[in-house]
């Protein structure tokens, strides 16, 4: 009688773990997204043994407490009610993985850009990523900055020399930006190993 072959370990990016770490990390990231909102920094940054945000339609990398809390500070001075409408939850073996829509009104500079008084509502993915202790490590973001945008400018009054002179500012603002350098963290990578 032939043995049978022993049926190889599915390699760890295609095991999720069990339930009950999965509830937790989603627990963990609802407590995150409802802390941003209501701009309790402390308890957001507890979510991290370490802040780390990675924004990579801006190839912009926020690493440890200080850059993160500027980011934050940066952000809701641009938009002060900024506010998240959830979409959908998704479960990997390293992450949660969040669709959702990106809300505000457009009220303070956001970098060199001025404020235009218009709303925006963008739809973005966001990647959790937990490591081998179920640490939340990095929030990796994924967005469109032209959709943003669009829906700033789109609610200028054209017509009114105050509303080209908003558009003129925004324009000059977009450009001033458009030369940064990406961060090497984000363009600098390597293919994975798919082989096991």
């Amino acid at each position: 009688m032939s043995a049978i072959p022993a049926t190889p370990s599915p390699p760890a990016r295609f095991t999720l773990p069990a339930e009950t770490v999965l509830r937790a990390r989603e627990r963990l990231v609802l407590d995150h997204f409802r802390d941003e909102v209501l701009q309790d920094w402390d308890a957001t940054l507890s979510t991290f043994p370490h802040p780390h945000y990675e924004l990579i339609a801006q190839m912009l990398v926020h690493d440890g407490d200080s850059e993160v809390r500027d980011y934050y500070h940066d952000t809701r001075a641009a938009f002060p009610d900024q506010d998240h409408e959830l979409i959908t939850f998704r479960h990997s073996a390293d992450a949660v993985i969040v669709e959702f829509w990106l809300l505000g009104t457009h009220n303070g500079f956001l970098g060199k850009i001025p404020p235009t008084g218009s709303k925006h509502r963008t739809r973005m993915t966001a990647y959790f990523i937990f490591d081998e202790n179920e640490n939340l490590v990095t929030e990796r973001i994924y967005f469109d900055q032209l959709t943003i945008l669009k829906q700033l400018i789109a609610g200028l009054d054209k017509r009114k020399p105050t509303g080209l002179l908003k558009l003129f500012g925004v324009l000059k603002g977009m450009l001033a930006t458009a030369g940064s350098k990406p961060d090497p963290r984000l363009s600098n990578t390597t293919p994975p190993n798919l082989s096991n």
